[in-house]
């Protein structure tokens, strides 16, 4: 802090001084400085320093228009520096580290929703994108295989809000959510998870889920929706797609210890997909409008092949990005 008073000073004095070598706006860079990396309490004394020498520098070299628009902009550096040094302390970082923390924790969100990898005969594709391009998403999946690789299972959930405002939130259930899943048997994910976001007592807690329990040896499941748009099943057979209805309550609403299966098989060629409501929600259209025309797509899809089918479903059906969307397609080659 004493270097940069002395700095301060040493460049009103070259100011006054030489004037064409020096000129007054050379003031904002103590500023920026200080904005970056000194306390709010000293910060204000840098200010201060500033001020006096714009202030001298104005009675000796005399105040024009144009040292007065310059005195306008070394004011606005200052109540900028101001307010970033007050967020900075809220947080007790220095310099950039509060975007390097929020980027670390964007990170973290991406890696704890990869896919586990599956044996022979399976694949699995996930796409998911922030509403309005934003960095963090409210949408995310979490997924654990057994420790003998028999079971996958695995929950894609989309918390209240999008973007950046759901993203806090979103990272804190993931991890949550991920320690669950595998943990518990599975008729007692769901409850736990709601369990857990009732404890939160956040003003806009609540969530919605779909959860997902595979067998890849023979392929039979089980999936549970809290509140969540429904999940479709493509049969390779008949090469028609249909949605498995079930019933359950919003996580973080009210407490429900029960949530009731739809259970299934997946047979070669087989599909399931799994998605949330901003890819098939539009203003002015009914969510079984955009079931009907996630199928309608995915219809076209079967016959080009699965494999990097999420992100040709999101771009095909998405009508905006105005909301965080997701999609994941699970199927079986043999």
């Amino acid at each position: 802090m004493a270097v940069l008073l002395a700095s301060t000073l040493l460049l009103g004095l070259s100011m006054v001084q030489w004037e064409s070598i020096v000129p007054a706006i050379a003031l904002v860079l103590p500023l920026l400085f200080g904005g970056l990396f000194v306390p709010p309490r000293a910060l204000a004394w840098l200010v201060g320093a500033v001020g006096f020498c714009l202030i001298a520098g104005g009675v000796v070299i005399g105040g024009g228009q144009t040292f007065l628009a310059v005195t306008v902009v070394v004011g606005i550096t200052a109540v900028v520096s101001l307010g970033l040094a007050r967020s900075r302390a809220r947080l007790g970082l220095q310099g950039t580290m509060g975007e390097s923390m929020l980027v670390d924790l964007r990170d973290r969100l991406a890696a704890q929703g990869r896919m586990p990898q599956l044996g022979r005969g399976w694949q699995i594709d996930l796409k998911h994108h922030a509403a309005e391009r934003s960095s963090f998403s409210g949408d995310f999946a979490v997924a654990s295989r057994s420790t003998d690789g028999r079971v996958l299972e695995l929950a894609l959930v989309d918390v209240s809000g999008k973007g950046h405002n759901a993203g806090t939130r979103a990272l804190l259930l993931s991890g949550a959510f991920g320690g669950l899943l595998g943990s518990l048997p599975p008729d007692q994910f769901l409850p736990a998870a709601n369990a857990y976001l009732l404890r939160q007592r956040w003003p806009e807690g609540f969530a919605t889920a779909v959860h997902l329990v595979v067998d890849l040896t023979t392929g039979e499941y089980q999936v549970r929706s809290a509140g969540h748009p429904p999940a479709i099943h493509f049969h390779a057979g008949s090469g028609r797609w249909a949605t498995l209805d079930t019933e359950g309550g919003l996580l973080g609403v009210y407490e429900q210890k029960h949530y009731e299966p739809v259970t299934g098989r997946l047979r070669p060629g087989d599909a399931l997909m799994l998605y949330t409501d901003g890819l098939v929600e539009a203003p002015r259209r009914d969510l079984s409008d955009g079931i009907d025309k996630l199928q309608g797509e995915a219809e076209r899809l079967v016959a080009r092949g699965f494999d990097g089918g999420a992100q040709k479903l999101i771009n095909a059906v998405a009508s905006s990005d105005a909301d965080d969307r997701a999609l994941l397609l699970l199927w079986r080659t043999f």
